[in-house]
């Protein structure tokens, strides 16, 4: 049975029925508070009702929160998946109930972002995270009446595949302004960036007791070798050009060249050095270079110095041949010798 009445300005609708927890709503009429509860009950005679009422009352914040604790740490890489709901917490969708986000808002927020310049792949997987979040309150939460506004709207198709290397002059340019710069580290990571194929994060957590300078070896220890820290080999083999950058690092970081010096090979932070490094691009009028097309860098040139593709996997560390083709741009000109 429904119950309308008044409290102030507004009208209050409670339906109870037998076998259903007792359900209300707050209107500002008493038309809208009357229609609500036809349709409750309606839904109640056919035997169709489902409650509604945590899924109105809880928010995206609050949603996001919960999967921050109970979701992400089972991810493959949690780190990343609590940095995107960080920006959905600073993001104004964020105080709105789960019931009353529509496809057309998160449409919104796909056109802004991309707007924003941000690239398609990250917009992907913004959206993907909160689609996956509105199936779980759906199928673990209880709030079994939600649907998921995300299968509304036309998700990005990801980005496209990059493919930038150093041209001609710009490695020259770069080293030299690094090499000049206050940071003294800032050119020696620039060089073993692209002798290693090391990513930014593992690059800047090598100790000195993992390197063999005299065998040419990194050896990294097994916690080095989880999901977190992708594509690193067991074993990492060094150019010689690497080996000298790290035998002239900078006299404090490296006490003695022996096998008992220990501690960070770089007493920098990654922060530092990659704030550096897009100053001097900008200095330089070097455009739609990051720090991560080295890594592309690196495996291209593994290949052109004619290594074999399982040798390169070894270096880079890539699990799939596919992936590993994603990150390689060989240049025409040093085909010319092999085509003869």
């Amino acid at each position: 049975m429904a119950y309308i009445s008044q409290r102030g300005a507004y009208w209050r609708a409670e339906v109870r029925r037998k076998g259903y927890k007792p359900t209300y709503r707050t209107f500002d009429t008493r038309q809208q508070a009357q229609k609500w509860a036809r349709s409750i009950e309606a839904e109640m005679d056919v035997g169709s009702y489902i409650d509604r009422s945590q899924a109105e009352r809880t928010t995206l914040s609050e949603a996001l929160n919960r999967y921050l604790q109970e979701v992400v740490p089972t991810k493959r890489h949690p780190y990343q998946e609590s940095r995107r709901i960080s920006r959905w917490l600073d993001n104004d969708l964020a105080y709105r109930s789960l019931a009353s986000l529509r496809g057309v808002d998160f449409a919104r927020y796909r056109d802004l972002r991309r707007e924003a310049g941000r690239a398609e792949n990250t917009i992907r997987l913004e959206l993907q995270l909160i689609s996956h979040l509105y199936e779980t309150a759906r199928k673990e939460w209880g709030m079994e009446s939600l649907g998921n506004p995300l299968q509304n709207i036309r998700k990005p198709s990801g980005s496209r595949a990059r493919s930038r290397r150093l041209e001609s002059g710009e490695y020259d340019r770069i080293h030299a302004r690094l090499d000049a710069s206050t940071n003294r580290y800032a050119a020696p990571v620039f060089d073993l960036a692209i002798e290693t194929s090391l990513r930014q994060g593992v690059l800047f957590q090598l100790r000195w007791e993992w390197v063999d300078l005299g065998k040419r070896m990194i050896m990294f220890p097994g916690n080095m070798l989880t999901v977190e820290n992708k594509s690193v080999p067991p074993i990492l083999p060094l150019s010689i050009k690497a080996t000298a950058v790290l035998k002239e690092m900078p006299a404090q970081t490296l006490e003695s060249q022996n096998a008992d010096s220990t501690g960070l090979v770089l007493k920098t932070t990654a922060n530092a050095v990659v704030c550096l490094w897009k100053r001097t691009l900008a200095d330089l009028g070097i455009e739609d270079l990051r720090w991560h097309d080295l890594r592309h860098e690196a495996a291209s040139r593994l290949f052109e110095k004619g290594l074999h593709p399982m040798e390169v996997t070894s270096i880079t560390g890539h699990r799939s041949m596919q992936m590993l083709k994603r990150y390689t741009h060989l240049k025409p000109e040093s085909l010319l010798e092999k085509l003869g």
